[in-house]
């Protein structure tokens, strides 16, 4: 799961640092939720959707905690999130649910596993018509047949991948973060096919959505994938320019891991210009923050 450059783009290389779950306390939340849902009393209003915002905030930590590297800790939460959200009969819930599942499976290496997921995901959405649903897991499965695919394969398949994505992200209208996504796996694509304008364009179409959004973790991870076409095409001095700016994201959203990935991918493209004193010390800037986290 350690980053080299050439392989920026594969979604392993964004596992973040593992952080305490505490499965005690997902279950009692987990317990309160149904208690109060399952009560015979007459529901106000603000009651009737205590499922699925208890469903949605379990979501979203699960998602949190899988793209830190608690995978126990996701795969524990979703199935919380998974319990309410079949009894509230809740079909987006279910869908991205599943898909989250699918990610955890593929961070872990289980492509297999995750492959399925994401197909029991697309099959449910199209089964129910629900357009926007669909395009958003077809954009999964999308990305799972991207990175899955071996280094001669991703070449030969990046073309459709790419205009797959592009015909379904204008379907996506209430999703900002599928959006997101989806043109990051355009970018993915187009890195594939090593059209590497086509390709910084779709991301920072993605990092528009991330920095509006505040969202800081994933916009270091756009400008780390930037880094990545850059180095790929050549150019050294903008890949280090992306890092750069990938790091001081990091640094504001006190991701460590991210921030180790960071220095590592800086080290490779120093080697890759030839100044092996900067590589060195940048993978030793690494290094050291792998160490204080234990994950050396």
């Amino acid at each position: 799961m350690y980053k080299v450059l050439h392989v920026l783009h594969s979604a392993l290389d964004r596992v973040k640092l593992r952080v305490k779950f505490s499965i005690k306390g997902g279950c009692c939340l987990l317990c309160l939720l149904l208690w109060g849902a399952c009560s015979s009393a007459p529901k106000r209003p603000a009651e009737i959707h205590v499922r699925r915002d208890g469903a949605e905030k379990q979501l979203e930590l699960a998602n949190r905690q899988a793209e830190q590297g608690d995978f126990d800790g996701a795969l524990a939460l979703l199935e919380l999130s998974r319990i309410l959200a079949v009894t509230s009969d809740d079909l987006s819930l279910r869908v991205r649910i599943t898909l989250s599942r699918g990610n955890v499976f593929f961070y872990q290496g289980k492509r297999e596993e995750a492959a399925r997921e994401w197909a029991a995901a697309l099959a449910e959405a199209e089964e129910s018509g629900d357009g926007e649903l669909g395009a958003i897991a077809r954009i999964y499965e999308a990305r799972g047949r991207l990175l899955s695919a071996s280094p001669e394969e991703k070449g030969k398949i990046a073309a459709a991948v790419a205009g797959e994505v592009n015909a379904g992200i204008p379907r996506i209208k209430k999703d900002n973060l599928s959006i997101a996504l989806g043109w990051t796996v355009v970018g993915l694509a187009e890195k594939e096919g090593r059209r590497f304008g086509e390709a910084e364009a779709a991301l920072r179409k993605a990092l528009a959505i991330h920095e509006k959004g505040n969202y800081l973790e994933q916009a270091a991870y756009d400008w780390y994938v930037i880094a990545s076409v850059r180095s790929v095409a050549g150019d050294y001095a903008g890949a280090v320019e992306a890092l750069e700016a990938a790091l001081a994201l990091d640094r504001r959203a006190e991701n460590s891991w991210g921030l180790a990935m960071d220095w590592r991918a800086l080290s490779e493209v120093h080697r890759r210009a030839g100044r092996t004193a900067d590589a060195e010390a940048a993978a030793a800037r690494s290094g050291e923050i792998l160490k204080a986290l234990g994950r050396e």
